[in-house]
């Protein structure tokens, strides 16, 4: 029994990468929906019936836990998932809960009423589909008061980075930093609310300059899941190794993610 990891696109590679560093005694299997990407342009009923597929085709290959490495699922589909389609012996994980834990400084299972935290202002990168959700902001307010949250829509730049366009990319990053700093000039911290921006988090850093503490999401939900393991051991599985699975053309995949990731990555049809 492996872990499932599910993104629309290449994006949720990024959050594998830190997990199976921090847990290289887990099998995974990865799948990306790249026939579908990206998910953050797409309806919230779109996002919703394209995930549960994914996380049954995930079920197939024996994986009872499934962590959706995509901010999009995450906001639009993961709530309704958990509350009316996940059977009781299968577990499905966002990747919201472990940025909102470190914003806040609290842990997920602390029902305490909402208090003040150190972070007032806060910036929030994402697809306009995840923006559209407001789930970012409806988690925070149950645990922090007083923050402020500005939430720049960057439609564009996750086909820019699938696509391999740097410069793009890069030119996309500068520009909705500099849309979301007319509304707030000085966030104190900034979340990159999407997979896939952890590769440009050094052009986010320049664009937003010094003394913004950037939250960006592979390390911090690797060490969740690794804690989630330790407590829930039953959902670890015999062997190592990861499986690249994909329901778009597994060359043209492969070859994406092996430039995206710097390293060779072979996928096959799932």
């Amino acid at each position: 029994m492996a872990v499932g990891i599910f993104d629309s696109g290449l994006g949720g590679l990024t959050i594998l990468d830190a997990i199976s560093k921090r847990l290289p005694d887990v099998p995974f299997v990865y799948l990306g929906d790249n026939a579908n990407a990206p998910y953050g342009v797409r309806s919230a009923e779109d996002i919703f019936n394209l995930t549960c597929a994914a996380t049954e085709r995930l079920w197939a290959e024996g994986c009872d836990l499934v962590i959706l490495a995509c901010n999009t699922a995450s906001a639009a589909a993961l709530k309704r998932m958990q509350e009316t389609w996940v059977p009781p012996e299968k577990r499905v994980l966002g990747v919201f809960v472990p940025l909102i834990e470190a914003l806040t400084e609290r842990q997920w299972g602390d029902n305490s009423p909402p208090r003040e935290v150190a972070v007032k202002h806060v910036a929030l990168f994402a697809t306009p589909a995840t923006v559209a959700s407001r789930a970012f902001q409806r988690e925070l307010a149950y645990r922090a008061i007083g923050v402020d949250v500005e939430a720049q829509p960057c439609g564009g730049l996750v086909d820019a980075i699938e696509q391999g366009d740097e410069i793009l990319a890069e030119a996309l990053v500068r520009s909705h930093v500099e849309a979301l700093k007319r509304r707030m000039p000085h966030p104190q911290a900034a979340i990159l609310g999407c997979t896939h921006y952890p590769l440009f988090e050094k052009t986010f850093r320049a664009a937003l300059g010094p003394g913004v503490k950037v939250y960006s999401q592979a390390d911090l939900v690797a060490e969740s899941l690794a804690d989630y393991l330790t407590r829930r051991p039953e959902f670890i599985g015999a062997g190592q190794g990861i499986r690249y699975l994909t329901t778009g053309d597994p060359a043209y995949v492969s070859d994406k993610a092996t430039q995206f990731m710097r390293h060779p990555v072979r996928f096959e049809a799932a």
